[in-house]
């Protein structure tokens, strides 16, 4: 694991033109309700079955409800074999998100509004 992102800049990472995969390890039903936008849902879980799917990532930011989690996840994708770019968690979690969410629908939520 390379370390821990802010909201802020996570944001400014999906504003630009970054190769970026977000990974929130939590539950599917979790991830409905609402989830940073473009973010992989890839329950925790699941994620040595899965790990294959980042493996190619130039950078891999993993969200969970509070940040805790997440690096447990960052530091198995940043030990995988076969990964060798940035891992980094998500500081504040999908908790401390001030941003727009967007639901399984497609939809957007507004940050107040998360079910969580």
């Amino acid at each position: 694991m390379d370390g821990e992102i802010s909201a802020e800049t996570l944001q400014e990472l999906l504003d630009s033109d970054t190769d970026l995969r977000i990974v929130d390890i939590r539950s599917p039903a979790q991830f409905g309700r609402g989830h940073i936008p473009g973010s992989d849902n890839i329950p925790f879980q699941e994620l040595t079955t899965h790990i294959e799917q980042v493996a190619d990532a130039d950078r891999v930011v993993t969200v969970c409800p509070h940040g805790q989690a997440s690096q447990q996840a960052a530091r198995l994708i940043a030990s995988f074999e076969g990964f060798d770019g940035r891992v980094d968690s998500l500081e504040p979690g999908i908790e401390g998100w001030p941003y727009d969410l967007e639901t399984d629908e497609g939809s957007e939520t507004e940050a107040s509004d998360a079910p969580f």
